[in-house]
């Protein structure tokens, strides 16, 4: 079954930029350069290419939720980069999971909720721009921390952190939304990682270096 498409409303002003920016000049530029004609081509289909990168980036699939009240599904597209043990210094201040998903500039950056919940904190913090991969990125880079509580009273945190090409988190959560399981939460521009804290009693459902999909794939389910 083929999936549909649409353009994220946070990408439009970067789209038509990028068109500005990239494709214009270049077209214009080699109107008044005397090169050869393959090189002449060759830059044209680079910048269209480049253009259609930012295009690419800023896809939304349309995609069933592959929803289930006990299941803590995936807030993002990318890769499984830790699993393990850690003390949450933020909210919890005690060991939880933590399941890190590293996405690529190729990964869809929409951002969904893992849980059907009541969002009960969120923050942002301005910071730094590492690598997404390492760990101190959790706490040392740009990031929006956000918490939700399970009608079972379970709470569950996860994290959008900017990495080194991203500049910008958008998060729509605000405090006491009653929000849905799979539904839209934000998007990290160009680059990042999203980091979910769960209880310790969780039993997890991924493995290091799994490929995951948001809304689709469940990570852990409440015990």
């Amino acid at each position: 079954m083929m999936t549909h498409y649409k353009i994220h409303k946070e990408g439009i002003i970067f789209i038509i930029i990028a068109f500005f920016i990239i494709v214009v000049p270049v077209w214009i530029m080699l109107r008044f350069i005397n090169i050869a004609l393959l090189f002449e081509i060759l830059i044209k289909i680079s910048s269209i290419f480049l253009w259609l990168f930012v295009l690419y980036f800023f896809r939304v699939p349309d995609r069933d939720i592959n929803s289930n009240e006990n299941a803590i599904i995936a807030p993002a597209d990318g890769t499984i980069v830790q699993i393990l043990k850690e003390v949450e210094t933020e909210y919890f201040n005690k060991s939880k999971i933590q399941i890190s998903i590293f996405m690529s500039p190729l990964n869809v950056h929409v951002n969904t909720y893992p849980i059907d919940g009541k969002v009960i904190y969120i923050k942002y913090h301005p910071g730094k721009h590492f690598i997404a991969h390492l760990p101190k990125a959790s706490q040392d880079n740009e990031h929006c921390t956000v918490v939700q509580k399970h009608k079972n009273g379970e709470e569950v945190l996860f994290r959008q952190i900017a990495g080194t090409m991203a500049r910008r988190i958008v998060n729509y959560a605000k405090r006491g939304d009653q929000a849905e399981q799979g539904k839209e939460v934000g998007i990290i521009k160009f680059g990042s990682r999203v980091d979910v804290f769960l209880p310790l009693s969780a039993r997890i459902n991924v493995q290091l270096n799994q490929k995951v999909q948001s809304k689709i794939t469940h990570l852990a389910y409440f015990s």
